[in-house]
């Protein structure tokens, strides 16, 4: 089975867009790689990130939002680390 990943966001701060932003990217870079990129909606202040519910990335821990390169990374270190990113990698 695809490993699956899921984007937390506060529904009250209006981050919908920001989650669909950021799922769009993952599911262009890792299309065939994925079962599924879920949004889930949250409150007070909630982005998080998660792969086969391991947190990898909290804006409250890390204090700002991710940036696509540093996801896209985080996830290929964790389910292909061999693969290439391409520009991400630079």
């Amino acid at each position: 089975m695809k490993p699956h990943i899921q984007i937390t966001y506060c529904t009250q701060c209006r981050w919908l867009l920001r989650a669909a932003w950021i799922a769009q990217e993952l599911l262009t870079t890792f299309d065939t790689d994925l079962e599924e990129v879920a949004l889930k909606p949250g409150t007070g202040g909630i982005f998080e990130v998660r792969l086969q519910d391991e947190l990898i990335f909290s804006r409250k821990e890390e204090g700002r939002f991710p940036e696509s390169k540093e996801l896209k990374q985080l996830i290929r270190d964790r389910i292909d680390p061999e693969r290439s990113l391409g520009h991400s990698d630079r």
